[in-house]
């Protein structure tokens, strides 16, 4: 397993090819897609575009998407993620995660995106993470705001078949590597992080 980090109840591991059914299994429910597409990923998109982009995306620096593995159960509960942009830079990333609705409240994308934000800050020469949701999806804002970031925007973008509350539009939250407090940002929380 190639480990990229550690925190007390989560491993996150690069993806393997072997993650296809993984992948599939996390975008099928539809809770977990509701503020996303709406719908499941097919099977032939997560094969010939989503997996495809993740591993490449590994030849291109230490930045990209882990999955996220239940330490106590060894289970695969999704994956978070310091997406760069396509050149695979990292002064500006992306904070993304996607967990299984069974790990809901349990505070493990706090965990997660905290141990991320101080990877990419102490080792990874981040200088801004971001994040954007839809404004109507205040779990995933609390994460945000629980891991540091502080709200920028709000903005409307036009979708064909606009999920329900896109009326509200999207927010755009960020937190400066100058404005991180290590001790506000990963209190409570220890960590073994490992070499990519």
């Amino acid at each position: 397993m190639n480990v990229f980090l550690e925190t007390d109840r989560l491993v996150l591991r690069r993806f393997t090819e072997a993650d296809v059914d993984n992948l599939v299994w996390l975008d099928s429910d539809p809770d977990v897609m509701r503020y996303l597409t709406g719908e499941p990923t097919p099977r032939a998109e997560i094969e010939t575009e989503v997996l495809p982009k993740i591993l490449h995306d590994y030849t291109l620096g230490q930045a990209g998407r882990w999955a996220a593995i239940e330490r106590s159960t060894g289970d695969f509960v999704g994956w978070l993620s310091l997406q760069p942009p396509d050149d695979g830079s990292t002064a500006s990333v992306e904070l993304g995660y996607r967990l299984t609705k069974s790990v809901w409240g349990r505070g493990y994308a706090t965990e997660g995106v905290r141990a991320l934000i101080r990877k990419g800050f102490t080792e990874l020469d981040v200088h801004r993470v971001w994040a954007q949701t839809m404004a109507v999806n205040t779990a995933s804002r609390r994460v945000m705001e629980k891991a540091g970031l502080k709200y920028v925007r709000t903005f409307h973008v036009h979708f064909d078949d606009p999920l329900p509350g896109t009326e509200h539009g999207e927010v755009e939250y960020e937190l400066l590597r100058t404005d991180w407090r290590p001790s506000t940002v990963h209190e409570g929380d220890s960590m073994r992080e490992l070499d990519a």
